[in-house]
């Protein structure tokens, strides 16, 4: 999976009533407010700020009792590739696909992507998928492989977070639930 260490900078701003505390515990609990949890188009999704270096001199604006400090700081990002082919934890289930679980974000697959097969059924008394050919049963908390198809950063209500989107696919061979990937290897000769 691709998560990757940045190094990043940013301004941060000391109110008054923070002077007395350490500067850089002021900065990252500041940065990991801002970015913890959050997704950017040149970053991904931010999963956490590991430590901050501060500035020591300050700026002051007029009007504004705070100060400015640059800080370069460490943080740990998840950066998913299309193309790339990940394992995942089968979240939920609805009739229209399945949220599967990619290290710390979600991906989705729609149902016609779930096996390589003309019709899935969907059940909604246990929330899994079946395959109305071979029977294949696709349930919540099953692993699957499968191969992501698309990545887009959608904004939020309020217009300044970004959701990051991801879909999937599980209908190419060496896809799918790795005990459907197991049996199938399991057949050869």
């Amino acid at each position: 999976m691709p998560f990757r260490l940045v190094e990043a900078e940013d301004y941060i701003r000391v109110p008054p009533s923070d002077f007395n505390k350490p500067l850089e515990d002021v900065a990252l609990g500041q940065l990991r407010s801002k970015y913890e949890g959050k997704s950017f188009r040149d970053l991904g999704y931010v999963v956490a700020v590991l430590d901050a270096k501060v500035n020591r001199e300050g700026v002051i604006i007029f009007g504004d009792g705070a100060t400015y400090h640059k800080a370069i700081f460490h943080i740990l990002t998840f950066m998913p590739l299309d193309g790339e082919v990940v394992h995942g934890i089968v979240e939920s289930a609805r009739e229209v696909g399945v949220m599967v679980r990619i290290g710390p974000v979600l991906g989705f697959i729609n149902k016609i992507h779930l096996m390589d097969e003309p019709n899935v059924l969907f059940d909604a008394s246990t929330k899994s998928f079946i395959g109305e050919r071979t029977k294949k049963k696709l349930s919540i908390g099953d692993v699957v492989r499968a191969r992501i198809t698309g990545i887009s950063y959608v904004a939020q209500k309020e217009g300044v977070d970004l959701a990051l989107r991801i879909t999937m696919t599980m209908r190419m061979p060496g896809l799918g639930k790795l005990e459907w990937l197991k049996e199938k290897k399991g057949k050869k000769p």
